[in-house]
C-alpha cells in the first residue's frame, strides 16, 4: 500500500522524495504548485507511511507498485520529478510506462548507475544500518547532504530533515541501499523519451557529483545547476527551484506556439 497525501487539481504532478526522506519534504512544494496543479506527494515503501515487507527490492519492483497506484488514483499523464533516489524511481517508471508520462524531472539525481567506488559505499552502508539502526544512520547521513557553508544558517531545516528520516524503516533504507546499488544505466531510456525532461544539478553536491550532471545535460531539454549549493536543492534554493519546477511544468502543460 502507498500513502500518499495530495493537493490542487488540474495536471498531476507526482513529487516523490528521496532515501532517508519521506512525503512530507515536499509538504510546501505541494501548498505553492496546488493553485495550478494537482500535486501528489507519495511515501516509498519503506519509508513515512508506506509498509515494506522485506529488506529486498528492486527500482523495477517498485515502479510496478507506482504504476498500479497511479491508475487506482486515477493519475493519468502525471509529470513526475523525483529527488535523488526518487530521480533513479522516476526513470524506472519512464522505462515501464514511457510516453504514458507527460514529462519527467530529476532533482539532484542521475541516470547512470553507481560507479565501483559507490557500490561499495552502499554494501558499508548496509553493514553500518545493521550494526547500528536508523536513527545513529540518518543522524550522520542528513546533514551532509546539505552545502556545509550554509549548515548552521539552515540548522532548523536540517533538524527537520533529520527527524523526517526517523521515519524510515530500517528494511526500507537496506532495501533502498541494495537497489540503488543494482541500478541499471537508463541514459539511453531518458534520450529515447521524447516528453519534457528538467534536470535540476548543484554544484557542490556530494552525492551527485556536478560532473555527472554536466555529463548527461544534452539528454534533457531543460537543465539548471544551482551555485553553491549541495543535494538539497528543494531547502537551500526554495525559492528559485519552486520556480524552475512551477516554470517547467506550466511549460509542459502549455505547450508554447
Amino acid at each position: 500500500m502507498i500513502h500518499f497525501f495530495e493537493k490542487g487539481q488540474g495536471q498531476p504532478i507526482v513529487l516523490i522524495h528521496g532515501f532517508c526522506e519521506i512525503s512530507e519534504m515536499w509538504r510546501d512544494f505541494a501548498e505553492e504548485l496546488s493553485s495550478d496543479f494537482r500535486v501528489i506527494c507519495p511515501d516509498l515503501p519503506g519509508f513515512g507511511k508506506s509498509p515494506i515487507s522485506s529488506d529486498q527490492t528492486t527500482l523495477e519492483d517498485v515502479a510496478v507498485q507506482l504504476e498500479e497506484w497511479l491508475e487506482e488514483n486515477q493519475i493519468s499523464q502525471p509529470i513526475v520529478i523525483g529527488h535523488s533516489l526518487g530521480g533513479y524511481v522516476a526513470l524506472a517508471l519512464l522505462e515501464l510506462m514511457g510516453s504514458n508520462l507527460k514529462a519527467v524531472g530529476l532533482f539532484h539525481s542521475t541516470a547512470f548507475p553507481d560507479d565501483q567506488e559507490k557500490k561499495e559505499m552502499r554494501d558499508r552502508t548496509v553493514i553500518f544500518l545493521m550494526k547500528n539502526g536508523v536513527d545513529k544512520f540518518v543522524t550522520s547521513f542528513v546533514p551532509p547532504l546539505f552545502a556545509e557553508a550554509r549548515r548552521e544558517e539552515l540548522k532548523t531545516q536540517i533538524d527537520l530533515a533529520v527527524e523526517q528520516a526517523k521515519e524510515s524503516t530500517l528494511e526500507g533504507l537496506i532495501a533502498f541501499t541494495r537497489a540503488m546499488r543494482d541500478r541499471k544505466d537508463r541514459l539511453e531510456v531518458l534520450k529515447h523519451f521524447s516528453g519534457p525532461k528538467l534536470l535540476i544539478a548543484g554544484t557542490l553536491d556530494g552525492a551527485v557529483k556536478i560532473e555527472s550532471s554536466r555529463a548527461q545535460k544534452d539528454a534533457f531539454t531543460d537543465y539548471f545547476e544551482l551555485e553553491e549549493t549541495g543535494h538539497m536543492g528543494m531547502v537551500e534554493r526554495k525559492v528559485e527551484t519552486l520556480e524552475i519546477v512551477r516554470n517547467f511544468c506550466v511549460k509542459v502543460t502549455i505547450p508554447e506556439s
